[in-house]
């Protein structure tokens, strides 16, 4: 009975984390990096896999021995350090979300017909009434649920159709011929960034499975969400690289979608449009969540005003987003913020884990210490090169 409930639990965690990283930034970066690199984007994606589940391993680990969430982890690191991370995974949050509004405004774009900015304002209002109402909210996780499923099932038919070139693309993501900073920081960003990664973890907390006796199990569920992530992120760079390769031009103002409607024809951009859409607003409701979630220790009445403060942060994500427009750029951007927050998050943890009133007796193996600082370094270095690579067009 017992390992049943692990399992439950760590699937859950893991489901949680992957659903919350495949979003609609998600399906745009990568296929616009693919028509950037190629078949040199494989690369790319197998080098942060190796850079999420490092991370991923330790902030798990750390926050499970631990017993406590992160911002509480921060603060008995160094006072007040906690509210400083809560306050940049909140504002990684906003980015996030924004960017979520714009997803689901391009997924009614596709489907309806409608502007990228009055599908934005319908999918927010949807978001809200989600949110309102906790029966529509179970409904909705649910709905979201078999639309991730039907997404990788999609993803999985588009790539057999594309045909792509799978001895080249093999050969490239270990001999690239092409890299960018600025697509390893966004993907990474995308993945493991921003309030994603503690999302599983804090998900094991609420279900009480902490505690040293459980991290076999955490490396698994750390493990198996980085598994899902980068699954559907290979189904989709293969069958983008098919596309490509075939001669296909996709549309900039909607790239993934487009991916889609080359390689299968019309119903299969209208499908792609309501995935899209689904992705969207669900992720507009966990990030919203989550990101208010941080801030609740900032003062009592936060935690009063809980559900007024994720209606508030929805509206203003959107009121941002129309501001701004262009949504296929805000999707790349917020990756690229969210890879930006992931060194501060993991050194913190880091520091944690060598702090004995936090981590009690349990001693952290070094391997993993010196793999998650080898992930910081080049984390902040990609940081560097990145922000250079911005400003230099």
């Amino acid at each position: 009975m017992e390992k049943k409930y692990n399992r439950s639990v760590l699937l859950g965690a893991a489901f949680l984390m992957a659903s919350s990283a495949i979003g609609p930034g998600f399906l745009t970066q990568t296929a616009v990096f693919t028509a950037q690199l190629g078949a040199s984007f494989g690369f790319v994606i197998l080098l942060s896999v190796v850079l999420d589940a490092i991370a991923q391993l330790n902030i798990w680990r750390i926050i499970t021995v631990a017993d406590k969430p992160a911002q509480d982890i921060a603060n008995m690191v160094f006072p007040g350090l906690g509210y400083f991370i809560s306050f940049l995974v909140f504002l990684g949050g906003m980015a996030f979300n924004i960017g979520n509004i714009a997803g689901a405004g391009l997924g009614l774009n596709v489907l309806l017909g409608v502007s990228v900015q009055q599908g934005a304002i319908i999918s927010a209002i949807l978001a809200i009434g989600i949110f309102i109402y906790k029966e529509a909210g179970k409904a909705m996780d649910l709905f979201a649920k078999c639309m991730g499923l039907f997404k990788i099932c999609l993803a999985l038919f588009v790539a057999y159709i594309s045909k792509p070139p799978l001895a080249e693309a093999a050969v490239r993501a270990v001999a690239p011929t092409q890299f960018s900073f600025a697509a390893v920081l966004t993907i990474v960003g995308g993945t493991v960034g921003g309030y994603i990664t503690f999302a599983g973890a804090h998900r094991l907390l609420d279900a009480g499975q902490t505690g040293q006796q459980h991290l076999k199990q955490t490396n698994r569920g750390a493990l198996s969400a980085i598994g899902l992530a980068s699954l559907m992120r290979l189904l989709l760079f293969i069958a983008a690289l098919g596309v490509i390769s075939a001669g296909g031009k996709l549309d900039p103002n909607n790239p993934a979608a487009s991916v889609f409607q080359l390689a299968v024809g019309q119903w299969g951009y209208k499908i792609f449009g309501l995935i899209m859409w689904a992705a969207g607003v669900s992720s507009v409701v966990g990030s919203a969540y989550t990101s208010v979630s941080f801030i609740k220790s900032f003062h009592p009445k936060i935690m009063k005003l809980n559900r007024e403060i994720i209606i508030c942060f929805i509206i203003i994500s959107c009121i941002i987003f129309e501001i701004i427009g262009k949504p296929v750029k805000t999707l790349i951007t917020v990756g690229a913020i969210n890879g930006l927050i992931l060194p501060i998050a993991l050194s913190v943890m880091l520091v944690a884990a060598y702090r004995t009133k936090i981590i009690a007796n349990y001693k952290q193996p070094l391997w993993l210490t010196a793999l998650g600082a080898a992930v910081i370094g080049v984390m902040t270095w990609m940081s560097c090169g990145a922000i250079i690579q911005m400003f230099g067009h």
